[in-house]
């Protein structure tokens, strides 16, 4: 089976995003990680897909703290 070399699995992407590959796919299955599709019981990922910030990244948290001290 040839697959598109447009796409990257989630296991893939984990390592990139240095999160486990079962976190990204329950982003996946919540619709937070844009382009993703569910192919059987698969997901497949853009690989142009950009960083997620689900909350709880440094980035993601001190702006949070930022923004309380207003």
């Amino acid at each position: 089976m040839s697959m598109d070399l447009d796409w990257i699995t989630p296991q893939q992407a984990a390592e990139q995003r240095g999160i486990t590959d079962r976190r990204i796919q329950e982003l996946c299955a919540k619709g937070l990680v844009s382009g993703a599709v569910r192919l059987g019981r698969d997901w497949l990922i853009p690989k142009d897909t950009p960083k997620l910030l689900d909350g709880r990244t440094k980035a993601v948290k001190s702006s949070k703290k930022a923004y309380a001290r207003g």
